[in-house]
């Protein structure tokens, strides 16, 4: 009979602090689930597994078991980097979305059957459990059945979402069917779902991508004019790759490689900061000349990001090129700290809002940064009848069309057009840093273009500007992603000075205010012997640190 270990868990509403295992969740159900995992001995995987499959039931925006996503590991002290993330079809092509006369279809990629790539997040969990997992895989899905069967109490975030989602999906897919039913007064049951789950739990990868699920999901598609096929799904496969390694202040940057643009992307604006620190220093990161300085880095950074990015198995991605010193020191040469660059001269230098995020740590130093996502708020908003699950608008993340944004105001290019059995390219950006072969940090968040701009502001909080993570991460975030030319999001929560912002107005910024807050950030840092874990105050998570001892 296997010990049982008591526990206790230190826990804020921002933060929790403590000397063994750890999570940080985007949402308290997933949390206390991952806790129970590690207090009984689970490794930094199990909870892992247990935590998706959680956010599957009660953070249905963004957790899911029809989306994908990717996962970024340390462990026995080695890195590894998994990639689940969704393909197209095979039915998919180039022109896809586009009518007769070229130009693209307005939300044909985002909302209905068409916008759907073939899932990856169950083949991913089953891949990270076949390798290192050490739990049961029915122990680890456990709790997410029991928590779709049984219903929880929906929390105000989540009522808001839905409320604007069943607006958004009227009359275009069957989202009303299942989530209208969900209310602030009642447990919010998901009968299907939790069929679904059983399904998985007993059969493993089987139990998604064969048999009843399988089919239920084909045969919809079918039906309404969608492209996956049980072939699609039987075929599907996650790869594991190299992870991205990147040097910055005497740390080792783990984080994603393509088909995410993430990795690169945080490496570039942290060593090119880090090249022009003189031109940073004694300006507050709410100054006006500190904000021109990140924007005329990230312009650079999605330049590149647009010409070069996009699934390495159909297109050479020039990664060693983009980090290089002599490279990297070419392009931090480029900025004007006074005044802005033109848009339109920024080159590349060479010759996705909704997803969500967490990070966990074990008691052996084993660590997790997992991002999944379905693309935008409830993905395309549809449900596969019969087993109760949302499924991915992923197709999005590929240009339609050169040169015309997607739902994230990102231009892509040709090195990121559809064909079938390629993934779209990502900016999600799971990341660890390593000190001494150790774990530093844990961190990532969702928030599509957003996402590698948010982690980077808050590296910069705390190992530039000496910030505590509580603060790090609660201070206010903007992005600039070189189109719209010369603009600057704000986000609700946490604004710019007045002064700040008039004195951008004056160096001709365009600031804009977004309805959506800059990402959602869970992050784990090690202090001396012992962990701090933070959930964004921008979102619901919750976050906890576990002692646990025989």
């Amino acid at each position: 009979m296997k010990q049982l270990f008591a526990y206790f868990i230190l826990c804020f509403s921002i933060g929790a602090y403590g000397a063994e295992g750890a999570i940080a969740s985007p949402e308290r159900h997933a949390r206390d689930a991952a806790v129970q995992v590690l207090a009984q001995g689970g490794n930094a995987v199990d909870a892992a597994i247990t935590t998706a499959f959680v956010l599957a039931v009660t953070y249905p925006e963004a957790g899911n078991i029809g989306g994908g996503g990717f996962m970024t590991l340390w462990f026995d002290g080695q890195p590894y980097f998994l990639d689940y993330r969704e393909v197209a079809p095979a039915q998919a092509h180039r022109d896809l979305y586009l009518d007769e006369d070229g130009d693209v279809v307005a939300e044909a990629s985002t909302v209905g059957h068409l916008a759907v790539g073939v899932p990856g997040s169950v083949a991913g969990l089953w891949a990270a459990h076949q390798r290192f997992g050490s739990r049961p895989w029915p122990e680890l899905v456990a709790p997410a059945i029991a928590l779709a069967r049984d219903g929880f109490q929906p929390e105000p975030q989540l009522l808001a979402r839905q409320q604007q989602a069943l607006k958004h999906f009227a009359g275009r897919t069957n989202f009303a069917d299942y989530f209208s039913p969900m209310h602030a007064d009642q447990r919010f049951v998901q009968t299907e779902l939790a069929q679904t789950l059983q399904r998985i739990a007993e059969q493993g990868r089987a139990g998604f991508y064969q048999g009843t699920t399988a089919k239920l999901l084909a045969e919809q598609m079918k039906a309404q004019g969608g492209l996956i096929s049980q072939a699609d799904l039987s075929d599907y496969r996650v790869k594991w790759r190299t992870p991205l390694q990147h040097s910055w202040q005497e740390m080792t940057l783990i984080s994603a490689p393509p088909p995410s643009s993430g990795g690169f992307a945080l490496a570039q604006l942290l060593s090119l900061k880090h090249r022009r620190q003189a031109d940073f220093a004694d300006h507050p990161i709410d100054s006006a000349a500190y904000v021109h300085l990140v924007a005329e880095i990230e312009k650079r950074v999605f330049a590149d990001r647009a010409e070069y990015l996009g699934d390495p198995d159909f297109t050479q991605v020039p990664l060693e090129q983009l980090l290089a010193k002599d490279y990297l020191a070419r392009r931090a040469a480029e900025i004007d700290p006074s005044q802005i660059s033109p848009t339109q001269g920024i080159e590349p230098g060479l010759e996705s809002p909704q997803t969500t995020h967490f990070s966990v740590v074990d008691q052996w130093g084993n660590a997790v940064s997992n991002t999944t996502t379905l693309n935008l708020n409830f993905g395309s908003g549809v449900v596969v009848a019969g087993a109760g699950f949302l499924l991915n608008n992923e197709m999005d993340d590929f240009s339609a069309k050169p040169g015309v944004p997607n739902a994230f105001g990102v231009i892509g290019g040709d090195a990121n057009a559809i064909a079938p059995g390629k993934r779209m390219l990502s900016s999600m950006s799971p990341s660890l840093l390593l000190r001494d072969d150790k774990v530093e940090m844990v961190i990532g968040t969702p928030g599509g273009s957003t996402i590698f701009t948010s982690v980077f502001q808050v590296l910069a909080n705390v190992y530039d500007a000496g910030m505590p993570l509580p603060q790090a991460v609660a201070a206010p975030r903007f992005h600039h992603q070189l189109w719209p030319r010369d603009e600057i999001r704000l986000e609700p929560y946490g604004t710019l000075p007045q002064a700040t912002q008039q004195a951008l107005q004056q160096q001709g910024y365009r600031l804009r205010q977004q309805s959506w807050d800059l990402g959602d950030i869970q992050a784990i840092q090690r202090n001396g012997t012992s962990w701090s874990a933070v959930s964004d105050p921008r979102g619901r998570g919750a976050s906890a640190v576990v002692s646990s001892q025989p």
